[in-house]
């Protein structure tokens, strides 16, 4: 009787460790599961709640950003004519110039000081050396010359930087 207990204790060892066996790897797996659904949920989370923010602070800043204007050109008539002397040698310049705004109300408010401006650039004209002006980047070093010249002139009497830029539509050097 010995012998006839021993194998059915025999078969419930065997018995015992599949099934064991079996929830131990369905464990591991509901483990692994639940370890990549977090890993997937907790990164859908923090993805999601950055997003927001920047699409907040881009619509902020598309409705903060000044719309532009389109650009308000104003010809300056007649047109600018200086004289040099280069090596004894009588030269002229004749420049047409154009104002670049955005701002009509400035533009408007810098035309009361219109003699001021013209003044100010014939000087800077006439200071200019006749050889440096026949290269293309002495004519662009004399635009930015005169667009920091209109601006300051514009900032000073006006209170605000109207002119973007000053241009040049005829540069004639003789």
């Amino acid at each position: 009787m010995a012998k006839k207990n021993a194998p059915p204790a025999a078969a419930a060892e065997a018995g015992s460790k599949p099934p064991g066996k079996l929830k131990l790897i369905i464990v591991i797996v509901l483990a692994l599961l639940l370890a990549v659904g977090a890993s997937i949920g907790g990164t859908w989370f923090f993805l999601s709640k950055e997003n927001p923010k920047p699409e907040a602070e881009h619509e902020q800043a598309e409705n903060a950003a000044p719309v532009k204007q389109p650009a308000i050109y104003e010809e300056l008539t007649p047109a600018f004519v200086v004289n040099f002397t280069q090596n004894g040698r009588a030269r002229y310049m004749q420049v047409s110039v154009a104002l670049m705004t955005r701002d009509q109300a400035g533009l408007d408010a810098l035309k009361v000081h219109m003699p001021v401006l013209r003044n100010n650039l014939v000087m800077l004209f006439s200071n200019q050396d006749f050889a440096t002006l026949i290269t293309p980047v002495g004519k662009e070093m004399l635009r930015q010359q005169a667009t920091a010249s209109v601006q300051q002139l514009a900032e000073k009497e006006t209170g605000k930087v109207t002119v973007e830029q000053v241009l040049f539509t005829n540069l004639v050097l003789q």
